[in-house]
């Protein structure tokens, strides 16, 4: 059984090893999302906060179906935190949310509670 661990180990090893950059991180991007985020997405005008978002697994960036090519906006699910206190209050849903990455500066970070 070790024997069958160490040889799977030193396969993935092996084989990341020859991966680009951008796919170890899309990989490392899988695992992260597989083992879940509590992250925090908050959106700024200026230097005001106007929306956040808790309890988000991860954002996604939109991708073109008939080009693969990245388009200029990414998406999540999150709880609107409506009253910007930084608590999932009773009453605050889960919703669906984008934003582009043009006019829009945000920070998404994991919850440090």
């Amino acid at each position: 059984m070790k024997i069958r661990t160490l040889f799977l180990i030193a396969t993935v090893i092996s084989l990341s090893a020859g991966c680009t950059q951008e796919t170890q991180n899309k990989f490392g991007r899988a695992i992260n999302n597989w083992t879940g985020t509590d992250g925090i997405l908050e959106i700024y005008a200026g230097n005001k906060l106007v929306r956040r978002f808790l309890k988000i697994d991860k954002l996604s960036t939109a991708v073109g179906t008939d080009r693969e090519k990245d388009r200029p906006y990414r998406y999540g699910y999150g709880i609107l935190d409506a009253n910007l206190n930084g608590t999932a209050d009773k009453g605050e849903k889960k919703v669906y949310f984008e934003f582009s990455d043009y006019s829009t500066s945000y920070v998404f970070f994991e919850n440090p509670k």
